[in-house]
């Protein structure tokens, strides 16, 4: 049982259970436009790991004392996993186009740049007043659906561009719980949603984010009945997990149950196309 508990730790605290979520958004990107390519979401999964563990690292100082605690006993283990990451992605880097690293490259410096200090103005994006979610949201939006769809030639249509809005109103959506758990640690200078309108105006915009999320499936100009019920399914999930956000929650309502929505859409998805 304590083996079982320490291996879930892990699995959440390393970051395995975000970039599962990263190679699920892309992968509902693709199959969305009928791909089934792997190779797009393995590189999405990867560079999730070596990229949220580099600025991890970075970060130790800023983290929270019962996770020092954890990162001392698990550290050689995660070195081990971020290491065994830069290796796979080497040859997943060889069939990405030239045209989507490029594409990429920006989410990636945002990425980047989000926990370590931008090299003129000594602080990183993450601090600057009002940034955090958006960075967010637009980053994941970029690496889950312009990059893979830009690996695989897709035409810059109307739908593409609906998909990569609704997947930034998506990750707003299910960020909004963690901005609700962190108010009392992040600094007020951030002015993150909760810190400037209130949890209960947070709650109200994530709602209406929701429902946008939903009402942009009716703009494009083939309506799928089963693709609109799993949006409708997912909004219903997502708003439901922000109404019940508090301030003091378990450290594994976010992390791991939030975090899960979208493997759940990802596993939607792929009953959907095998009706």
């Amino acid at each position: 049982m304590q083996f079982l508990k320490r291996f879930f730790q892990f699995y959440i605290f390393s970051n395995i259970h975000v970039a599962l979520g990263t190679y699920c958004l892309t992968k509902i990107t693709l199959l969305t436009y009928g791909i089934t390519e792997n190779t797009t979401p393995l590189f999405v999964f990867c560079s999730t790991i070596i990229s949220y563990n580099f600025i991890r690292f970075y970060r130790l100082k800023d983290i929270t004392s019962w996770f020092l605690q954890w990162f001392e006993y698990s550290k050689t283990a995660l070195y081990i996993l971020v290491s065994l990451s830069i290796i796979l992605i080497v040859p997943l880097l060889i069939n990405i186009q030239i045209k989507a690293i490029l594409w990429l490259i920006p989410f990636a410096v945002f990425t980047l740049f989000y926990g370590l200090p931008l090299p003129f103005i000594k602080k990183s994006l993450r601090s600057i007043s009002g940034l955090k979610l958006f960075l967010i949201a637009i980053s994941f939006a970029g690496v889950t659906v312009l990059f893979p769809l830009i690996q695989n030639n897709i035409e810059f249509t109307s739908a593409f561009w609906i998909t990569f809005f609704q997947r930034f109103i998506f990750i707003v959506l299910i960020t909004i719980p963690f901005d609700i758990r962190d108010l009392y640690i992040d600094k007020d200078s951030l002015n993150t949603l909760p810190q400037t309108i209130g949890v209960k105006k947070s709650k109200v915009i994530g709602v209406l984010f929701g429902l946008s999320f939903v009402l942009l499936e009716f703009f494009k100009q083939t309506i799928d009945a089963n693709r609109l019920l799993t949006t409708l399914l997912i909004s219903i999930l997502g708003i439901l997990f922000l109404i019940n956000a508090k301030e003091k929650q378990s450290k594994y309502y976010c992390a791991f149950w939030v975090e899960s929505i979208p493997v759940f859409w990802c596993l939607l998805e792929i009953l959907r196309l095998k009706q």
